[in-house]
């Protein structure tokens, strides 16, 4: 039997093959604003040029930044928020509007893309899921219109929690009551239409969970002995194939395996909590390091060998104002003021001369002087009887509204309870739903130190929860 070559060697076969060939993937760069001290959008298209990034995905279509943009011959994808689904879905005449002002003013000069209708809309809890496919669809509709459906492609970013099953890979396919009513409609849409689907996949969250099981070279595409799928025989050396190929999975099982996919949002932060495993600026580099040189060195994913990936890496800056534990400030490649937080290469050219270099740091291990807290509204798993998370009414609506979207959202936590008629929906108050989500959040992470502390919106209490008659679960 012919032996196998190590990874590394494998790796640096492939970028002398890229050196003399090919079409490749991409690398883009999400330009997330939830903070106060980040550089005018002018400074930051310079940045991205001069770091030769040449794709950026934002979560809005403020005015300033797409006009920033403009000339620069970077290419970009824009959002329309959770928040105008149902206005788009309801209204042709919004949706017309919406394009003309947010897109077809701006367009050509700024090179606009792709439109993401909503961000991982099934677990946004404003229960919008249903508003999806029509919004896309009217949206579509105006990009007709104007003549811009050609150049201008329209889809929606999935967090990996739509999957049912994720592992092994070859198992992979959506929830089940998301399929009839959302999944086939919209790949049948994206079939129709010559997009993509659009995918958040984070092997960080499912490293640092499951330590014991998953090595941190095979999360961050070191050189290791991999992992075979029972289910096809494949051998994967990275979570992220592992990750997208069950996505591959999913599709495959409806029979939509012509549709292209691009991942919308990756990455690993490059700092956490005491109880967030792994997460330190050694991994960080690691991961994005290792996955630009694995992206742009070509070759798709063992179960798509031949999808060359565009991924849009999380984030461009690390983002002060954000909920949830250290973590979540920390995504960025660079701090505000434009230095790099770690010195990885964005371009072909960048990898001649990159080496990940492995260190002996494996785990969370804050620098001197910067050790990571809890925060105050922390408590440790209670070692004499349970406890939960519940949110302060002294917080104020609109903090404990944007905790309550971090919880149901990224954070993932449970909320179809409080979804409308769903047992805990009673009493629809902001304080009973967001303690219900913060609650969850809070048992789902193990009652761990930082958990229930949401920028100050919660405090952890050692008597049940009272809201109704609905009862909190204190583990899962």
């Amino acid at each position: 039997m012919a032996m196998v070559p190590s990874l590394l060697s494998f790796s640096l076969l492939l970028i002398s093959a890229f050196f003399s060939s090919a079409d490749c993937g991409s690398i883009g760069v999400n330009y997330g604003r939830v903070a106060n001290n980040l550089p005018p959008a002018t400074k930051v298209a310079e940045l991205l040029k001069s770091q030769g990034l040449n794709r950026v995905k934002v979560y809005d279509t403020d005015p300033a930044v797409l006009h920033a943009l403009s000339g620069s011959g970077i290419k970009v994808t824009v959002d329309l928020p959770n928040g105008q689904l149902f206005a788009a879905a309801k209204s042709t005449s919004f949706a017309k509007t919406w394009v003309q002002r947010n897109v077809a003013a701006h367009y050509p000069h700024t090179e606009i893309e792709a439109i993401a209708v909503g961000n991982e809309v099934f677990v946004d809890p404003h229960n919008s899921t249903k508003f999806l496919v029509p919004a896309m669809k009217n949206i579509h509709e105006a990009l007709v219109k104007l003549n811009l459906h050609s150049d201008i492609k329209v889809s929606s970013p999935i967090a990996l929690s739509a999957l049912q099953n994720s592992y092994p890979s070859s198992a992979g396919s959506f929830r089940p009551e998301l399929i009839e009513p959302v999944f086939k409609p919209m790949l049948d849409f994206l079939r129709q239409t010559g997009s993509f689907l659009m995918v958040n996949a984070y092997p960080f969250f499912a490293y640092e969970s499951n330590t014991d099981v998953i090595s941190l070279d095979y999360a961050l595409f070191r050189e290791n002995p991999g992992v075979v799928d029972a289910g096809n025989g494949l051998r994967y050396f990275s979570l992220f194939d592992a990750q997208i190929d069950a996505v591959f999975a999913a599709m495959s099982a409806l029979k939509y395996d012509d549709i292209r996919l691009v991942v919308t949002e990756t990455g690993w932060p490059s700092k956490g909590d005491e109880n967030e495993n792994g997460a330190s600026i050694q991994n960080a580099a690691a991961y994005n390091g290792n996955l630009i040189r694995r992206i742009l060195t070509g070759g798709g994913t063992p179960l798509r060998p031949k999808a060359d990936l565009t991924v849009f890496l999380f984030a461009l800056f690390n983002e002060n104002n954000k909920f949830g534990p250290t973590s979540e400030r920390n995504y960025g490649l660079f701090y505000p003021n434009e230095e790099k937080v770690y010195d990885i290469p964005f371009t072909v050219e960048g990898l001649k001369n990159y080496h990940d270099r492995p260190s002996p740091v494996t785990g969370n291990q804050p620098g001197a002087g910067d050790t990571a807290k809890g925060g105050g509204g922390g408590v440790s798993k209670s070692k004499t009887g349970n406890t939960w998370c519940v949110a302060s009414g002294e917080a104020g609506k609109e903090k404990l509204q944007a905790a309550l979207d971090f919880a149901c959202g990224e954070g993932g936590a449970d909320c179809h309870p409080i979804q409308t008629g769903a047992t805990c929906y009673n009493p629809n108050t902001i304080e009973a739903h967001a303690s219900f989500a913060f609650n969850s959040y809070y048992q789902k992470n193990g009652r761990k130190m930082g958990t229930c502390y949401f920028g100050g919106a919660a405090f952890v209490v050692t008597q049940p929860p009272k809201y109704g008659n609905c009862e909190f679960p204190t583990g899962y």
